[in-house]
């Protein structure tokens, strides 16, 4: 007990630790006093239901991906080590009636065509009807005495219209999804399209088939043959539709005899040759002669493959060709149509020769109107005034160039000027010095600055 409350606190956000109190109590009385919290504890409760049943996790308890069994058992199932089973599953079960998101087996099964594939559609039956059926189910009133789960076998819409929407997708997603891809048995799709995705049962394999096919129809069947519809297509089933499906489910009987009969072969030439080295001569023969006739039934075998393939291959190529004739005779028609709006080749050579006349004329009356405005020009004016304009243009740049020389020669004197500005002036001190290392006796009585004139009028002078 617990498992599956556990694998629920694990993989549904929903069913959170901080949640379980309240989805594991008696929470009927919130459908008046918190009806918000009401519809999440119910949603919750037929989500996770929904989702284990898709899991094959209640298939133990008889429920399969489609259909829930639903009995005294399944509160045990859900019960939690923690807080024991959940009180008000009863509850949820029928609200999930109520609004269609559970529907009774043979309900579903014996209704007629309803309007949509989800269960929106299914609400929209008269509440006498649900409520006769609530009764027949042992719910009268949910919110008073016990709660009680509906006791039966019932179709999980969600799941059901999530299959057919992944089956669609799966079946016609490539582009060339010719009718030969899109034909099958029931077995064959039982087998092929469903193998290792979900081992439906055959009567949910029936109950995915009548919503695909009387529900919204994207698919026809007539219990045995069945054929995805693409939109816009005729939703029926035809004799060619019926004998592809039989060729391709014979092709695929051939090819699984071949599979067996190749492995049959290995086998038989390895006991031979394990014979052989025993020294075993009869079981090494009699292992021979058993190939043998596997490889002569299985060369049989090719044989019938490759005519049933050749014939599929022409059926398909017969199809096809019939597609392309219906499209180009209806592309005949649009044609015709057309054509028959413009009213023949007369017509636009009528219409062609008007439009050229009024070209013509058009042209003419251009001319006209272009001789009537043209004045006499004159080209020596026209002349004159280039050369003054030239003229004007050369004494603008004669000017700007010597603008230009003048700005750039006082630019160049202003630099100097700063350079000899900044040239610093010698110390008094160095001055100074200067002058001390300078004095020398004839520099302090003057004869050092005597020239020739100086010295001889000094000695006419003694």
């Amino acid at each position: 007990m617990g498992e599956l409350a556990d694998y629920l606190v694990q993989h549904d956000a929903n069913f959170r630790r901080s949640r379980l109190p309240a989805l594991y109590s008696d929470f009927r009385p919130l459908k008046t006093l918190n009806p918000e919290g009401f519809r999440a504890n119910v949603a919750a409760w037929r989500d996770a239901l929904f989702m284990l049943a898709s899991k094959g996790l209640l298939s133990r308890h008889g429920s399969g991906s489609f259909i829930l069994h639903v009995d005294d058992s399944l509160p045990r199932l859900l019960e939690s080590k923690q807080y024991g089973q959940p009180l008000a599953l009863g509850t949820a079960l029928g609200e999930a009636l109520v609004d269609r998101h559970l529907v009774p087996l043979d309900s579903f099964l014996q209704s007629p065509p309803q309007a949509g594939s989800s269960h929106s559609a299914w609400s929209a039956l008269p509440w006498n009807a649900l409520s006769w059926t609530l009764r027949q189910l042992g719910i009268s009133d949910p919110l008073r005495g016990e709660d009680k789960v509906p006791k039966g076998r019932f179709v999980m819409m969600d799941n059901v219209d999530a299959a057919a929407q992944d089956l669609m997708q799966q079946v016609l997603a490539a582009d060339d999804a010719s009718p030969f891809t899109r034909v099958f048995t029931k077995s064959q799709l039982l087998t092929t399209l469903l193998e290792g995705k979900k081992q439906l049962s055959e009567t949910e394999l029936q109950v995915l088939l009548t919503l695909m096919s009387r529900d919204n129809k994207s698919v026809a069947y007539d219990g045995n043959t069945i054929k995805f519809v693409r939109v816009g297509e005729e939703n029926t089933l035809t004799e060619e539709d019926a004998a592809i499906a039989s060729i391709k489910e014979l092709t695929a009987h051939l090819r699984h005899q071949v599979s067996l009969l190749n492995t049959r072969i290995g086998q038989l030439a390895q006991e031979a040759r394990d014979a052989i080295s025993y020294k075993n001569r009869v079981s090494a023969l009699a292992a021979l002669k058993s190939k043998k006739l596997a490889e002569s039934s299985l060369a049989q075998r090719y044989a019938s493959l490759s005519q049933v393939e050749e014939v599929a291959s022409k059926i398909e190529q017969a199809s096809d060709q019939v597609q392309l004739v219906k499209i180009m005779e209806s592309s005949a028609g649009v044609l015709e149509h057309l054509n028959s709006k413009i009213g023949g080749v007369d017509r636009v050579e009528g219409i062609m020769d008007q439009l050229r006349d009024q070209v013509s004329d058009t042209d003419e009356v251009a001319a006209i109107l272009a001789e009537s405005t043209t004045a006499t020009i004159d080209e020596g004016e026209i002349n004159d005034e280039l050369e003054e304009l030239l003229e004007q243009e050369d004494g603008k740049r004669l000017e700007q160039k010597q603008r230009t020389e003048q700005l750039e020669a006082e630019a160049e004197a202003a630099k100097a000027r700063a350079q000899l500005n900044g040239i610093r002036s010698v110390p008094e001190d160095i001055q100074l010095e200067h002058q001390r290392e300078a004095a020398t006796p004839t520099t302090e009585t003057g004869i050092a600055g005597l020239t020739l004139n100086n010295k001889e009028a000094a000695k006419h002078a003694q």
